[in-house]
């Protein structure tokens, strides 16, 4: 994983993921099928659909989005926030101390800095959205295995990143998702080591004009959680 010198990253830009923000992983199906939520399209892989069911159709539509990354870990408290304009790629990266406006077609060695801290965030917050954006990935799957925390038994999803390209490659993400594909835990491995590097709920699901987005992960202990507040869609 991604290691930074600046502190604001050292100690909690905790998951740097693939630089891609290409929407060439979208598969454009006219035949729909109905459900109770919404309208997914038939003959989806299973990234698709858990996209889908978190919103993806909606995607489209979005303007503007912003929101704030909050870590609380071992009683301190770290927080920044972005304005994305995703059909420009414009950003505004604000923390206590400084604000980066770039667009992430022009990048230099500050605003390179700041769209590390973006890449992170944003994945935390539209993973569902990444298994579909990002190029140059491979998938697996298993079935009824136990999920790491809840213990439950849940479907898997292994998503890894190729070993070029990207601010971390060759890094893995295992997706552990209940029947409805709403996704309940997660497992980052760097390099695609067999042990977790990472490992997270995800919860306190709401929904953002559409989009549906998992606002809490915490681990196995009471010393961290990773939240998202100010949260806005338009």
């Amino acid at each position: 994983m991604t290691k930074f010198t600046s502190v604001i990253f050292i100690i909690f830009l905790l998951i740097a993921c693939n630089n891609s923000t290409s929407e060439k992983g979208k598969v454009e199906i006219t035949k729909k099928e109905k459900t109770s939520e919404t309208e997914i399209p038939s003959q989806l892989s299973t990234a698709q659909t858990i996209a889908y069911k978190h919103g993806f159709e909606h995607w489209q539509e979005v303007e503007e989005l912003k929101f704030t990354f909050n870590v609380d870990r071992s009683n301190r408290h770290f927080e920044r926030s972005f304005i994305w304009k995703p059909k420009t790629n414009d950003v505004v990266y604000m923390n206590a101390t400084d604000t980066v406006a770039y667009n992430r077609s022009q990048l230099d060695s500050i605003s390179t800095l700041a769209d590390k801290a973006f890449i992170n965030d944003k994945y935390w917050l539209l993973a569902p959205f990444q298994l579909v954006w990002d190029e140059g990935t491979s998938f697996s799957e298993q079935e009824n295995v136990v999920a790491p925390i809840s213990k439950d038994t849940l479907n898997m999803l292994t998503i890894v990143y190729g070993s070029e390209g990207g601010y971390t490659p060759g890094d893995a993400y295992d997706f552990y998702y209940d029947a409805a594909f709403n996704i309940k835990e997660w497992v980052f491995r760097d390099g695609n080591g067999p042990n977790a590097d990472m490992t997270n709920t995800w919860e306190d699901y709401k929904e953002f004009n559409g989009l549906k987005i998992a606002t809490m992960h915490r681990d196995t202990t009471s010393d961290f959680k990773l939240y998202f507040t100010n949260i806005s869609v338009k």
